[in-house]
């Protein structure tokens, strides 16, 4: 057993492969077939392999390299069975997501331009973005739970104004989490009410503001438009902030996934990313796209309902959870 198996073998690892349980098994018909003896390398398996990937979202573009890579591999004879194209198999996938590793970390905090007390420090202003449902404010809410749970003091802003049910939902989980959420009423401008988190968490010392943002479809200029006076208004404050921009994507999109990374970036420069609703897609394989396309970190994964299941991205955990042959439920 390697070591990330040993790792909370209860725990994460146990959530990870049970939330990929769904794409696992869309995986399972071409990629399981490796594993069934050591069966000799041969058109067919190439095929139902590369046929496995395109099932799961992995795209185009990128089971094209991974197919071409293992290929390549068994020319030059470096992979005798299809045991060993297994092995091949979960290396080149880990070596694709390696580039979306990136730990989230908050900025250290400094002085506000013209702060006059020490209380005035920079708050670290993290923006989320994204299309309606994909989990943008349930998961602003999670992360607000796990950073004070780690000892950091978190503020929320319920920037997405358009939508009445996201203020009463990130309020509800400042209650929740005892944290303070600042909102207007529905319609206001989500500019405003984003300045006026970062205010008040300059004014209290606080550490990071997580703001929340409307989510409409990508393609809708307005919603661009909007973001883009959020990120000039609260530069008025701080010319450093937004200090990350995070979208949040639902993995059950599949390829539709790309666009979005594609026209949110252009818009607000996106330093990160969160993929939610693993648990409920068998389109997993979408990371796999999104990392032969886009030099981005993902943060965090979405495995399920609780606190808990927003997990750091680990591209090894991820790939050995997904071509796990084990029972999630194990």
């Amino acid at each position: 057993m390697s070591d990330i198996h040993q790792k909370d073998e209860s725990g994460l690892w146990r959530r990870l492969k049970s939330g990929l349980k769904k794409t696992r098994g869309q995986l399972s018909e071409g990629v399981g077939n490796l594993l069934l003896g050591e069966k000799v390398i041969n058109e067919q398996v190439l095929e139902d392999l590369e046929t496995a990937l395109l099932m799961t979202d992995v795209g185009v573009e990128a089971t094209d390299k991974i197919m071409q890579a293992l290929k390549s591999r068994v020319t030059r004879r470096q992979l005798s069975n299809t045991r060993a194209l297994h092995e091949a198999l979960a290396e080149e996938l880990k070596a694709l997501l390696q580039p979306m590793c990136g730990k989230f970390t908050l900025s250290p905090a400094g002085q506000l331009p013209g702060a006059q007390s020490a209380s005035r420090k920079k708050p670290c202003v993290v923006f989320f973005v994204g299309v309606n449902g994909v989990g943008k404010t349930t998961t602003i809410g999670k992360l607000a739970s796990q950073l004070k749970a780690e000892g950091h003091s978190v503020l929320m802003a319920a920037g997405d104004t358009f939508r009445a049910a996201a203020v009463e939902q990130l309020k509800s989980w400042g209650e929740r989490s005892e944290l303070p959420v600042i909102s207007q009423g529905q319609g206001a401008d989500s500019a405003s009410v984003v300045f006026d988190a970062v205010q008040a968490a300059a004014a209290r010392g606080i550490d990071v503001v997580l703001a929340d943002t409307a989510g409409r479809l990508q393609a809708k200029e307005n919603l661009m438009q909007e973001l883009k006076k959020i990120k000039r208004v609260v530069a008025k404050l701080d010319p450093d902030a937004p200090q990350e921009v995070i979208l949040v994507i639902d993995a059950g999109v599949g390829q539709n996934a790309l666009s979005q990374v594609e026209e949110f970036d252009r818009a607000v420069g996106l330093t990160g990313l969160i993929v939610t609703k693993l648990d409920g897609s068998a389109k997993a394989g979408v990371l796999f796209a999104i990392g032969q396309r886009f030099s981005l970190p993902v943060y965090f994964i979405g495995v399920g309902e609780s606190v808990a299941d927003l997990e750091p991205f680990d591209p090894d955990r991820f790939v050995e959870a997904l071509l796990s042959r084990e029972d999630a439920a194990s």
